[in-house]
């Protein structure tokens, strides 16, 4: 049987409190800066869609976010359904990495094959790149507007 490893100790103990940093920082742009009116954002349009003129892998996650702040999932779908789909994993395995550095308990760890991982991405670029941008119902129920016209 293999031996746990030793739980760590002082500060280094709250490494998984310090990583909700980056989304708490998210949550406080998200917030500061509404992605769904019309009012230029200090990041700028997105990039992907002034390159291209079409949806893109990371089109629509900033209002998603909004969306899923205000507890709107119908919007939040609308706007990056593949995202949002994956927002529970995330949450899971934030909540599989507290429980067993900071308290020492072992939740279920998921099994995901490298076949199903390269399958998830491929579906996530699959929807964000082409089924969002194909002008036919029911896609264009996905297709995030640009909001800087």
């Amino acid at each position: 049987m293999p031996t746990k490893p030793a739980r760590p100790h002082g500060w280094a103990r709250f490494a998984p409190l310090w990583a909700l940093s980056v989304p708490a920082a998210w949550f406080g742009y998200v917030l500061a800066f509404n992605p769904t009116d019309h009012v230029g954002d200090p990041t700028g349009p997105c990039l992907w869609h002034m390159a291209f003129g079409i949806d893109g892998p990371t089109c629509g996650i900033t209002r998603m976010t909004w969306y899923l702040l205000h507890a709107d999932v119908i919007d939040a779908a609308r706007m990056h359904l593949a995202a949002l789909a994956l927002v529970p994993l995330g949450a899971y395995a934030w909540l599989w990495w507290i429980a067993g550095w900071v308290f020492g308990k072992q939740l279920p760890t998921p099994r995901i094959s490298r076949r199903t991982a390269i399958g998830i991405a491929v579906a996530f670029l699959v929807y964000s790149v082409v089924l969002r941008n194909l002008p036919w119902t029911p896609f264009t129920w996905f297709y995030v507007p640009d909001l800087t016209a």
